[in-house]
């Protein structure tokens, strides 16, 4: 039964903080003009962001009691939050070059 609970909890978060993220980030390329064709880049960052959150920290505080729970390595997490804030300024980056 606590699996079934981590799973609803762990849609919540990518729900509600995804789109928390979301509306943040489309509303910074919407200030910047961005071109609407590049900012799905801002969507995959906000999730990936996410999933380090998740991975790093949140899925010690839950109703999941398994034995395979580990954070992330420093170096993948390292390299995910970097390719996480690329993709979240390369629309920006782009628009910057083609005006």
């Amino acid at each position: 039964m606590g699996a079934l609970f981590e799973l609803l909890r762990v849609c919540i978060i990518l729900v509600f903080g995804g789109g928390i993220g979301w509306m943040i980030a489309r509303n910074l390329y919407i200030m910047n003009n961005a071109d609407a064709d590049t900012m799905w880049m801002g969507a995959i960052a906000v999730f990936l962001s996410l999933f380090v959150l998740y991975r790093n920290k949140l899925q010690f505080s839950g109703w999941y009691k398994g034995n395979s729970k580990e954070k992330l390595p420093k170096a993948v997490s390292f390299v995910l939050i970097l390719l996480s804030f690329i993709l979240l300024i390369t629309p920006l980056l782009i628009s910057f070059v083609k005006s």
